[in-house]
């Protein structure tokens, strides 16, 4: 008992100094809940709050450099692996065409979403079995990683969209269908018998890749000397 005083008041002494729990625990191991049970009643100054917000600004920030230099690197990885397939591929014309569609229609990692997976939408139904067939040729891309969405107005009809994208993705078929906000005046063409919603082929686990597609569009703007893209 002696023994659990003494680390009980060397515990808040720290506290009151302004230390923080993590810092405390290192210097007396005990339960977490056994710090927050002695430190009732412990009030702390502005200046000792400050402190403590600071330590978890800077703890937060120390982390956010880590995972950046860890994107860094993954994004250079990716882009060595990028340029020795670009220099061994053997179906260019598929893989430049799935590389241009993506560079028009995919979604990108940006600044902000720095980790974004590969994601591939269109309404047209050859370029979505052209990106599907890129896909399985030229990155075999497992077909159990691969979800297709619906995205269609509420005004179309589902049950014929559903069955005409089966129809073009088997052996894969429509997981998830979202629905599209219709507004009360629309200009929009795609309505009607023709109109079938939009579908995105989303990949699984699927960062690096992006990345990947990323590099070989700036090769290939580099080959053809276009400078002046590139966000990796």
């Amino acid at each position: 008992m002696v023994r659990d005083n003494i680390k009980k008041e060397q515990a808040i002494a720290f506290r009151r100094e302004g230390w923080s729990y993590r810092e405390i625990l290192a210097r007396i191991p005990v339960a977490k809940s056994t710090l927050s049970f002695w430190f009732r009643g412990v009030g702390l100054s502005h200046q000792q709050k400050q402190r403590l917000t600071q330590k978890r600004i800077d703890a937060a920030l120390r982390g956010a450099a880590k995972r950046r230099e860890q994107r860094i690197l993954a994004t250079e990885l990716s882009g060595r692996l990028a340029l020795k397939e670009f220099k061994r591929m053997k179906n260019k014309e598929l893989w430049l065409a799935g590389v241009m569609l993506y560079w028009a229609e995919g979604t990108k990692q940006k600044a902000t979403n720095v980790s974004q997976g590969v994601k591939f939408s269109n309404s047209d139904s050859a370029m979505i079995v052209l990106f599907l067939r890129w896909l399985d040729a030229i990155v075999k891309t497992p077909l159990e990683d691969i979800i297709c969405e619906l995205y269609i107005h509420r005004s179309g009809d589902v049950a014929k969209a559903t069955q005409y994208w089966n129809n073009h993705l088997a052996p894969l078929k429509i997981g998830p269908i979202y629905f599209k906000q219709n507004k009360i005046l629309t200009l929009r063409k795609n309505i009607g018998d023709g109109y079938n919603g939009l579908v995105s082929i989303k990949v699984r686990r699927s960062t690096s890749l992006n990345r990947k597609i990323t590099a070989w569009i700036s090769l290939f703007l580099r080959q053809q000397h276009i400078a002046g893209w590139c966000n990796w």
